[in-house]
């Protein structure tokens, strides 16, 4: 699956799978961010899983997983610490993609217009206008 830029560090995707790792180390990626909660659907490795094939190819991941449409203020808080944080290229993942965008857009708010990370985001095919109100 390919990784979606949405700044110079941070790329989101759709859930990753373990057979996916090394071509995501060949594009550089360091760090991997899992925004998706273990067990809420049948095709996914768990966490714990890809966390141990990352490290053996020189990455690494940071469980921070969210549950659908509940993006709380400490979700958001430890998203934007750990992109500010953590070694970069990030890739942040979760069902569609979408989550992980949001918690992207809701952590900058207030460091950019609203505008702007609504237009990134579309850029890269996710729609998050419903967050509109939150951004600015």
């Amino acid at each position: 699956m390919p990784a979606r830029p949405l700044t110079d560090k941070l790329s989101v995707s759709p859930q990753i799978q373990l057979d996916e790792l090394p071509d995501f180390a060949k594009q550089g990626f360091r760090t991997l961010i899992c925004n998706r909660p273990d067990g809420e659907g049948a095709d996914q490795p768990t966490h714990q899983q890809l966390a141990q094939a990352a490290a053996a190819l020189g990455m690494r991941l940071h469980y921070l997983p969210v549950t659908p449409g509940q993006l709380d203020e400490a979700s958001i808080a430890g998203f934007g610490k750990l992109l500010a944080e953590a070694p970069g290229p990030v890739l942040a993942y979760c069902r569609t993609g979408t989550r992980s965008t949001m918690l992207w857009a809701l952590s900058q708010a207030g460091r950019q217009p609203a505008a702007q990370l609504l237009q990134t985001a579309q850029e890269a095919g996710y729609d998050i206008s419903a967050l509109a109100g939150r951004l600015g």
